[in-house]
């Protein structure tokens, strides 16, 4: 009679390591990437080998960060575009630009946005046109134009598969008083990834949502005063994220291995609550 414990199985497989893929000869395109999380992740992407393209619309700092990347990223080169997103033709053009200059698209990080914050009653209702144009329109136009291009870079790539990562917020997952037509844009982003997700994954484009908590970025500087002082307040106290911890956690998600798909990740500060 033969005793197999239990902990044992007649054929034992090899265990197989989960480790980080470079981005060497990979192309992406970071929407918003003039300062705060799109700066830090095309330097992050940059620095795993991958030619980035920077778009937004100062092109004076982007110019700076494509000639960082060609000075000291890990190989590829940098690209910068002046691209307004909101408008469907530039959101197209950075996409083509991307392909026709560096050969290829394989990510896109959406990651332009702003974040007006107030009560929905008595609202400058400008705002809300701004909100849903760049985080909601801008995600729409850049990742229709780009999907083509990523679905062909999952067929023919080396890497064999391709990333879109769109940025949203814990924003996106609890409305607050103060937040409604914020909430609205990053709730939508999120509904629109997973449906998406859905659609793509079987053929190997990984569709893949980061929600930030409190960032120190430019955010907070685009609100009414009062609204910023108000803002300040509820973080007072609170060590906040820095734009490369967002960063390190997109530059995760697109260097794992092709089996593996972070579809949602959500990171707040240590001491924020909510």
């Amino acid at each position: 009679m033969t005793t197999i414990n239990a902990n044992e199985t007649r054929e034992t497989k090899p265990r197989r390591r989960t480790t980080a893929r470079r981005l060497d000869g990979a192309v992406a395109l970071v929407t918003g990437a003039s300062s705060g999380i799109g700066e830090a992740t095309a330097r992050a992407l940059a620095e795993q080998g991958a030619s980035v393209a920077a778009a937004a619309r100062r092109k004076d700092r982007l110019d700076r960060l494509a000639a960082e990347i060609n000075r000291d990223g890990g190989g590829g080169r940098g690209l910068a575009i002046e691209a307004d997103v909101t408008d469907q033709a530039q959101a197209r053009a950075a996409v083509e630009r991307t392909v026709g200059e560096l050969g290829r698209l394989d990510i896109l990080v959406n990651n332009a946005g702003v974040m007006l914050l107030g009560p929905i009653e008595h609202a400058p209702t400008e705002e809300w046109e701004r909100m849903v144009s760049l985080n909601v329109l801008g995600v729409l136009y850049a990742t229709h134009a780009a999907l083509p291009h990523l679905l062909r870079a999952a067929e023919n790539s080396p890497r064999r598969v391709a990333d879109l990562v769109n940025i949203s917020s814990v924003a996106g997952r609890v409305a607050r008083s103060g937040a409604g037509v914020y909430n609205l844009t990053k709730f939508g982003i999120g509904a629109f990834s997973e449906s998406l997700r859905q659609e793509v994954t079987g053929r190997h484009v990984r569709v893949s949502l980061v929600e930030p908590g409190a960032v120190a970025t430019e955010l907070a500087s685009h609100l009414r005063p009062e609204v910023r002082e108000q803002a300040m307040r509820r973080f007072a106290g609170i060590e906040r994220l820095e734009a490369e911890d967002i960063a390190d956690a997109i530059a995760y998600i697109v260097t794992r291995p092709r089996r593996v798909a972070v579809n949602e990740l959500l990171v707040r500060p240590t001491e924020q609550e909510a």
